[in-house]
């Protein structure tokens, strides 16, 4: 029954991402403004959170998966479990978005790939990514982790529009990924690495810091650490991993 447990989460996480990655991605090929960037990124998290929210958590993001380890509220097997089935799910969405897009100029944007913009160098490309990861996560816990939040009502809308705003504000500078997989997805495919660090090291770094100041200074220390909230269908016993493995 775990390792069941396991597929039906995994298979969640991979759908969710993939999605994010398969809209996000193909939606940047051919958008004209940043309010297109940010709806082609927004929505689809809105969307699969809310879907996929009861069976995985509905994490869709390392950064977020990192912030729930950081905090015990997910075992470090599952975590790998979800990195695993987040990165798969964004490679095998760029893959097949790159494969449909017609080539040649209106394509140019090398499907959304994160770069830093004119003037901005690596080291504030990471404090930009670190920041508006810090407020999605921050969302994340005191939306869909915290009893006292909304989870059930407003979740999934209120951690897409986290990302749509940070989209907005961030898409000339570095992109605002705010996830490595939604970087990870393009770099891959088109071969583009420059500062690579930045959208990896900047989200997780901006995710641990959110989730770790979340936990110490609103939720309380006498509450039992799963995996997630019964509201999310994340609440497997660490116990239970530690028992399989």
């Amino acid at each position: 029954m775990l390792e069941r447990d396991y597929i039906r989460r995994g298979v969640a996480e991979f759908v969710g991402t993939f999605a994010l990655i398969f809209i996000a991605c193909g939606g940047a090929s051919f958008a004209r403004t940043a309010t297109d960037l940010a709806l082609a990124n927004g929505l689809p998290i809105a969307v699969m959170v809310s879907s996929v929210a009861f069976i995985s958590g509905g994490f869709l993001n390392p950064a977020v998966t990192l912030g729930f380890l950081v905090t015990r509220r997910i075992s470090p097997m599952l975590a790998g479990w979800y990195w695993l089935m987040q990165f798969g799910g964004a490679a095998l969405a760029a893959v097949l978005v790159s494969w449909a897009l017609p080539s040649g100029p209106e394509n140019a944007s090398n499907l959304g790939v994160p770069a830093l913009g004119s003037g901005i160098g690596s080291g504030a490309g990471v404090v930009i990514e670190a920041v508006l990861t810090f407020f999605l996560v921050w969302v994340v816990f005191a939306t869909a982790v915290d009893p006292r939040g909304a989870f059930k009502q407003i979740s999934g809308l209120a951690i897409g529009f986290t990302i749509a705003m940070g989209v907005l504000m961030a898409y000339g500078l570095t992109g605002g990924a705010m996830n490595p997989a939604r970087a990870f997805g393009p770099q891959l495919v088109g071969n583009h690495w420059g500062h690579w660090w930045v959208w990896y090291i900047g989200p997780l770094a901006g995710g641990v810091i959110a989730a770790s100041l979340y936990e110490l200074l609103y939720l309380r220390p006498e509450q039992p650490a799963t995996a997630g909230t019964p509201e999310s269908g994340a609440d497997e016993p660490r116990a239970a991993d530690a028992a399989s493995s």
